[in-house]
């Protein structure tokens, strides 16, 4: 009986910290239907403007903000790109140059 305890445990953390994690897409289509239901929309009008709302790219605010790691990554990226770097002589200026900056 003991040994069920843990794995039931276990599960039930599970199920419940998904609950508590609210994706961007999911905050996306909370602020789409508080706007169509302030403008008072319904039916087809309603939908139209739901769908418009989700494909619409986020606010500037919204996008996402670059570690300085991914910085780093980014522009040694470009570099190697430019430098049409491939194999091991990639990967040891990719490795070289994530070092010094």
């Amino acid at each position: 009986m003991k040994m069920l305890r843990v794995p039931l445990l276990m599960i039930g953390l599970l199920l419940c910290s998904q609950g508590f994690a609210a994706t961007a897409q999911q905050n996306k289509m909370t602020t789409c239907n508080a706007d169509a239901t302030a403008k008072s929309l319904k039916g087809d009008e309603r939908k139209t403007f739901m769908s418009t709302c989700l494909k619409a790219a986020p606010a500037a605010n919204d996008a996402k903000v670059l570690t300085p790691q991914q910085e780093k990554m980014k522009t040694c990226n470009a570099d190697a790109k430019t430098k049409a770097l491939t194999g091991d002589a990639r990967k040891t200026f990719m490795s070289d140059c994530l070092k010094k900056k």
